[in-house]
């Protein structure tokens, strides 16, 4: 007797295969709406997709992809081209000017109250900066012809998205006129609100070495200068953590550069995120 004989057809194969795939399907739980609403809430942990209205919420929903960021790792280089836009829920991305000898200076820090990429509506499809991720966290990911089309709107996207791109430029300005003009120990207090304000708690993870490749100047300089700050029990170094003990002092010890880019991010976006 041929084989053939008892082997199914194609078609009937697939039939089998569809009958089996529904049957299945009729048998598993309905979908949970308590998790529907937990990733609902999970994108408006991040500032901007938070204080967009629901119809621009709902049209993105579908092109956001959530992402891990782990410590170091990098977003995009200086001159490589971009692929997504990125706006993190945790953790913070730091935006570095990397030089020729291999040197790096911060230019300005984003963590959930904005986006990563700004490059991509501004007229460009490529930075001069590298974008690393700073303190592991998590992003949703948005991929640019879906942004593209979203910007070319001129809906309450794009509008989000330039007040944003303007703190962003007043934090770079500012982040300039620090490093030039106020002490390392005032740096140091800046550096440090501007990041706990992008965290849930007040703990950092992070050596000297890096904070001195952050901040520009050599780890000596930072060893001393987070020295002054824990003699004065405003933080407590050890092992690469930091935890800031004492904010309001820190912000009495800071220069006025933090104020004026927490300033001007209050007057141009000011929301909340829900709870």
């Amino acid at each position: 007797m041929c084989l053939t004989e008892h082997t199914p057809s194609n078609a009937t194969a697939r039939l089998l295969s569809l009958w089996r795939i529904r049957e299945q399907a009729s048998r598993r739980p309905p979908p949970d709406k308590g998790s529907r609403l937990k990733s609902a809430n999970n994108h408006r942990k991040n500032h901007l997709l938070a204080a967009l209205p629901e119809e621009s919420y709902v049209r993105l929903l579908p092109e956001l992809e959530l992402i891990a960021m782990p410590l170091g790792w990098v977003l995009y280089e200086s001159g490589g081209r971009l692929n997504y836009l990125y706006f993190p829920i945790s953790g913070i991305v730091s935006l570095l000017y990397v030089t020729t000898n291999g040197a790096s200076s911060e230019i300005a820090i984003t963590g959930n109250e904005g986006l990563v990429g700004i490059s991509l509506f501004m007229g460009g499809e490529s930075t001069t900066n590298r974008a690393v991720v700073q303190c592991a966290g998590h992003a949703y990911r948005m991929p640019v012809p879906a942004l593209k089309m979203e910007f070319a709107l001129g809906g309450a996207f794009q509008h989000l998205a330039l007040r944003y791109t303007q703190t962003l430029i007043t934090q770079m300005a500012q982040t300039s006129v620090c490093n030039r003009h106020h002490s390392l120990d005032q740096q140091l207090c800046r550096w440090l609100l501007l990041s706990i304000d992008r965290l849930k708690d007040s703990e950092l993870i992070m050596t000297q070495e890096l904070i001195a490749n952050m901040l520009g100047v050599r780890r000596e300089g930072v060893t001393e200068a987070a020295g002054k700050l824990q003699q004065a029990k405003l933080i407590n170094y050890s092992r690469g953590k930091i935890t800031v003990l004492n904010r309001p002092g820190l912000e009495k010890r800071v220069c006025e550069c933090y104020a004026v880019v927490k300033n001007e991010f209050e007057r141009l976006l000011p929301y909340r995120v829900p709870a």
